[in-house]
């Protein structure tokens, strides 16, 4: 890991993000990509008006010494830390930077949503997630033991999934896998879901050695199972595949990994199917 991009609006979260991607720059020796992206319409930006421009030019170097302040906490001490200022705010955004300076992964801040705020709007990490080719790591506390001793991957075992579950153990060694049941279509036997999981291991690692590493639960949604399966397995941090549903089939499908970065108090990072 070389570049972590962290989105920066100068709120607590985005500073739990921040700090977070400190301790994984230091550890890696990587340098954090700080991007604040301004709340300016385009069309004032292109507005040929003096007076304008000289209030957007003094509103854009307020923010960038706000920005500059906020880069000099303490933590960031012998951290190389590269700061990128865009004038419009569009996450969509973040995975076009993300892709132009080769980045390896985004750390983002978030309080989640829930409710029709979470419906009609959604939150910035959620449309974060659904643009970006790599990994998103979304933290929601301020980080006490990044550690990940214990990281749960979550995944329906088809072929699909083969190529997210691998960037995964780039990262993390010591992954436990679930598979959740859910009553109706999905449902499977026990014997079933053995054999899902043999052959997607059997694809995947070309062994068995992780197969007792696997942990089947069974509840009444996805979401609720990966969450209650971490818990019990004392997971520091939650991985999930994400299809990146943009548009009319996510507002009717939903996605299951954008449901659990929301909801979960854990940290979840995930990865783009």
């Amino acid at each position: 890991m070389k570049k972590i991009i962290v989105p920066i609006d100068f709120s607590e979260y985005s500073e739990y993000a921040l700090e977070t991607a400190a301790i994984l720059a230091k550890r890696n020796n990587a340098e954090i990509l700080a991007l604040h992206m301004l709340e300016i319409e385009k069309g004032r930006v292109t507005d040929s008006s003096n007076e304008l421009n000289e209030k957007m030019v003094f509103f854009l170097k307020l923010a960038e010494q706000k920005f500059d302040n906020f880069l000099s906490n303490d933590y960031l001490e012998g951290v190389s830390v590269t700061p990128i200022v865009k004038h419009f705010k569009v996450f969509s955004e973040v995975a076009e930077v993300a892709k132009e300076h080769d980045a390896d992964m985004i750390v983002m801040g978030s309080h989640g949503a829930s409710g029709l705020s979470e419906i009609f709007v959604g939150s910035n990490t959620e449309k974060v997630v659904r643009h970006s080719e790599i990994p998103v790591l979304v933290v929601k506390q301020k980080p006490v033991n990044l550690s990940f001793d214990t990281v749960t991957f979550a995944s329906d075992f088809s072929t699909e999934m083969v190529e997210p579950y691998l960037k995964a153990r780039q990262l993390f060694d010591n992954l436990k896998l679930v598979h959740v049941n859910v009553p109706g279509e999905g449902f499977s036997s026990s014997s079933e879901m053995e054999v899902k999981v043999a052959d997607f291991l059997k694809k995947a690692d070309g062994n068995l050695d992780k197969l007792n590493d696997v942990h089947y639960t069974s509840d009444y949604t996805v979401e609720k199972g990966i969450l209650n399966a971490s818990n019990l397995l004392g997971a520091d941090l939650i991985a999930v595949p994400t299809h990146g549903r943009k548009g009319l089939a996510h507002f009717f499908t939903g996605s299951v990994s954008e449901d659990v970065a929301n909801h979960a108090s854990l940290p979840v990072i995930t990865f783009k199917i």
